[in-house]
């Protein structure tokens, strides 16, 4: 079931088990077995959601993300490298206006995406709004400031974390995570939403077989949908 926002106005402190604790090493430690390759090979990336906040649970994905468009042959194949197989493909447009991605899920719980155009600022900051933290980070064991699918702002301490709401504080949320207000705003917006009417569909997701690169697939569907091909020629690849 997914989490729900949360309205309260109080801060709440929340200290962290053993098994919790072990969980996020856990986590982590996959996560940089995704990442020390992808960054070997030149790939910048970072992970983002509860892995770099700490506040994980046992259905906690693994998130890695590659900012700047890169080579998707070259992505996969730097995984495969290490004996790291990709078992599914998907290419996914949000919306007409935001960027494809290119999604290789490792399992259910593991996936390495990445956009196949330019992202926009507010796209970008998306990722730093839930909290985004690079291979070094993980390293020297830090966590980070990011705010969870319930719109509460997570601040980790030594024993765990703080939790706060953030409807209502969009303006000084927006400072503590270096981005833009409209950035807080839209994303306060679209999780009230889905908590209204449920979740609603994605513009493009597409399965990709085997004899198909992200790439290939992408001009395709920018000569059948106008939306695909505006978008590009806006923003580029």
């Amino acid at each position: 079931m997914a989490k729900k926002p949360v309205k309260r106005a109080d801060r709440v402190e929340v200290d962290y088990s053993e098994k919790r604790l072990k969980l996020l090493k856990d986590f982590r430690k996959k996560a940089v077995g995704l990442m020390e390759p992808l960054e070997l090979s030149t790939f910048h990336c970072i992970v983002h959601g509860s892995i770099a906040r700490g506040d994980v649970s046992a259905k906690s994905d693994i998130d890695v993300f590659v900012p700047v468009p890169p080579s998707s042959f070259l992505i996969e194949s730097t995984l495969e490298d290490v004996g790291l197989h990709v078992t599914r493909r998907l290419l996914v447009q949000a919306t007409p206006s935001y960027a494809a991605k290119g999604y290789l899920e490792l399992d259910p719980q593991i996936v390495v995406s990445f956009p196949l155009m330019r992202l926009r600022t507010v796209e970008r900051d998306f990722y730093r709004f839930s909290g985004e933290a690079t291979l070094e980070a993980l390293e020297k064991n830090q966590r980070v400031i990011g705010v969870d699918k319930r719109l509460m702002l997570i601040e980790p301490t030594p024993q765990g974390h703080v939790e706060s709401t953030i409807v209502d504080r969009e303006e000084t949320v927006a400072k503590l995570l270096h981005i833009s207000v409209e950035t807080v705003l839209d994303r306060v917006h679209a999780l009230l939403r889905r908590d209204r009417v449920g979740r609603t569909g994605v513009f493009i997701k597409r399965e990709l077989n085997p004899d198909e690169t992200f790439e290939m697939v992408l001009d395709e569907l920018a000569v059948k949908k106008p939306e695909v091909k505006r978008r590009l020629r806006l923003h580029g690849r």
